[in-house]
């Protein structure tokens, strides 16, 4: 008996022991596409999560030189997008970055531009480099600055390009698309006339929602997602420092800040939650683990993760996964500079479902002992 069945053979689970009689009933069940629950219910309900996916890191030395390869490859008006998706290799049938979360790095040359079109998932924008691209949500035009963090909100037209004068610019996308999918709720609409014709002037979401504390005294805003659709570096990273002298920071995260909806204080969309926090130098935070999926982007700095007893040294632009109760503790190796980690996770589905779990490590003053590098 192996140790699970061991585990399950209590009063409460399934330990049912097969004979002929009971298999020839299973063979009568199935002819009526029905079965007995005992057959699968500890596989079904297993005493705590199983991720579906693998920690994987994907850096960005190895990966830039094939995204910008694909400039020479395809046009955006013909690929729709012009993305090199990260693939999980334990989620391949589902395209999948970690969980049900996709993720892909978008890149388009000065003058290009990619028409519109509206889909079920949500998704975000993290801007890696270059200078003078844009993108337009519901007539929203939004200029993208490096390390900026854009949302075009599920439903929304929305569209992506670069300005004449500008430079090859890249970021990270991030989408819901497996999530919305798995729910056989994903529609896909393009603009019956290619691109959206907007007279607002650039960057007059976050011109009147992007003042800390403020919003406009009279206008009303009716949509479910945040009226603020770019939110910039520097008010970012002037967020995080001004936190860290106020607080010690959290034992598993170091300083970490949510983004928000300013007009209700929750998640900027409904499905993605959005967090960046600072690891202060030298600083190594204890592990942990909890539900949901976590897509981590390097925003600043250099340092290492432990993920599952397996170490993965990152540094500025690398992307790298935690999947859902996975134990993991980061490290910030340098000790004279702060580093900083962009993530997207699904933790706002987990609340509404109320499904999210949190656990701090119990041994070796709260770290994992490493058992391997990646």
């Amino acid at each position: 008996m192996s140790d699970l069945e061991a585990k399950d053979d209590i009063l409460g689970r399934a330990r049912v022991r097969d004979n002929s009689e009971l298999e020839a009933y299973y063979e009568d069940l199935a002819k009526h596409e029905t079965g007995a629950l005992w057959t699968v219910a500890n596989d079904i309900e297993p005493w705590e999560p199983t991720p579906a996916s693998a920690a994987v890191i994907w850096r960005h030395a190895d990966l830039r030189p094939h995204v910008l390869k694909s400039l020479e490859l395809v046009k955006p008006e013909e690929a729709g997008r012009r993305v090199v998706y990260l693939r999980n290799p334990k989620r391949k049938e589902v395209s999948a970055a970690c969980g049900w979360l996709f993720s892909g790095i978008q890149v388009m040359n000065p003058g290009e531009s990619a028409p519109a079109h509206n889909h079920a998932a949500s998704a975000l924008r993290f801007i890696m480099e270059g200078a003078g691209a844009y993108t337009v949500v519901d007539g929203h035009r939004l200029t993208l600055g490096a390390k900026d963090f854009v949302i075009t909100p599920n439903g929304t037209w929305h569209e992506h390009g670069v300005l004449e004068d500008g430079e090859t610019s890249m970021w990270q996308d991030g989408l819901d698309i497996p999530l919305t999918n798995a729910l056989e709720a994903n529609f896909y609409e393009v603009h019956p006339d290619d691109y959206q014709n907007s007279n607002l002037p650039f960057d007059a979401s976050p011109a009147a929602y992007g003042t800390p504390g403020m919003m406009p005294a009279r206008e009303k805003w009716g949509a479910y997602y945040s009226p603020l659709m770019k939110y910039s570096w520097d008010k970012t990273y002037e967020g995080l420092q001004n936190f860290a002298s106020a607080t010690d920071g959290d034992p598993f995260d170091g300083i970490i800040m949510r983004y928000t909806n300013p007009n209700t204080g929750g998640h900027p969309m409904a499905t993605m939650g959005t967090m960046m926090q600072m690891l202060r130098p030298g600083e190594h935070t204890k592990a942990h683990r909890h539900t949901g999926n976590v897509i981590y982007h390097v925003a600043k700095g250099e340092g290492y993760s432990v993920i599952g007893g397996v170490r993965f040294d990152w540094k500025e632009k690398d992307i790298f996964c935690v999947p859902p109760w996975v134990w993991h503790e980061h490290a910030n190796k340098d000790g004279s500079d702060d580093a900083c980690l962009f993530q997207f996770n699904d933790f706002p589905v987990m609340e509404k479902l109320h499904f999210y779990r949190e656990q701090a490590f119990p041994e070796n003053g709260g770290h994992q002992e490493i058992t391997a590098t990646a």
